[in-house]
């Protein structure tokens, strides 16, 4: 099965301008480090940008197929399903992953977990999601719980949040049912860093210092591994794509 990811990219974001392409602290754009770790994929057969904007070209990586998209998509009448259906127009394949470039702390493991379930083990579709098991409210009444016996968290049916960093489903469930969770989706559970999900420049900053630490731990495991003697670093090399 032919399987080719797609990475809808806006420049010019409503809530934070430019944050596709904000760069880290060492100068790394966000779209071209989380670009990276997708094309460490094997099963991917190709990648693309999907872009109004031919300027996004010089933040990709050679492999990555930049494909220029109509501008309305760009607007906010624009639904994912939008996006979607024309990219499908456009690419057709068996077996298609969106990928979201605002988590950038989500694990390889967990992008081929979600390709593997809908290949190999028989699911018509997977995401990554967060686990929510706390006491949640809305409209001032509890929403999960019953607030005279109030249970242990660990005692509540999870709840799961989508978190956009993978979806991957067949071409036949969006052609049916016009989107990208089909009716036997499997959910693959993020956790830890891998939540962050950059919104607003308060989200990057904090993503940034991830990176940082990240960054300085490489680097500290270069040293160690180095001859003795010897305090060569690769400078330019990314923080590993965990």
């Amino acid at each position: 099965m032919k399987i080719v990811c797609m990475i809808p990219i806006k420049l010019n974001n409503e809530r934070f301008p430019g944050k596709n392409t904000r760069q880290f602290f060492d100068g790394t754009p966000l779209l071209t480090y989380c670009v990276q770790k997708l094309l460490r994929l094997k099963r991917l057969n190709d990648v693309y940008c999907f872009c109004s904007n031919a300027d996004v070209e010089k933040y990709l990586p050679q492999d990555v197929t930049f494909l220029q998209r109509p501008e309305y998509l760009d607007t906010q009448d624009a639904t994912p399903q939008d996006i979607i259906r024309e990219f499908i127009l456009r690419i057709d394949a068996d077996v298609y992953m969106i990928s979201h470039v605002t988590s950038p702390f989500v694990t390889i493991e967990h992008f081929e977990e979600c390709i593997k379930a809908v290949m190999e083990d028989g699911f018509d579709s997977s995401f990554t999601g967060q686990r929510i098991q706390k006491l949640l409210w809305r409209d001032g009444k509890p929403l999960n719980f019953n607030a005279e016996d109030v249970p242990r968290t660990q005692d509540l049916a999870p709840i799961f949040a989508e978190n956009s960093a993978a979806y991957v489903f067949k071409k036949e469930v969006f052609q049916s049912l016009n989107r990208r969770v089909g009716v036997k989706p499997h959910i693959t559970e993020i956790s830890g860093l891998e939540h962050i999900d950059i919104d607003y420049p308060e989200d990057f900053m904090l993503a940034d210092l991830i990176y940082q630490g990240i960054f300085r731990k490489r680097q500290e495991t270069s040293v160690d591994k180095a001859p003795l003697g010897s305090h060569k670093t690769d400078d330019t090399c990314l923080p590993p794509a965990i």
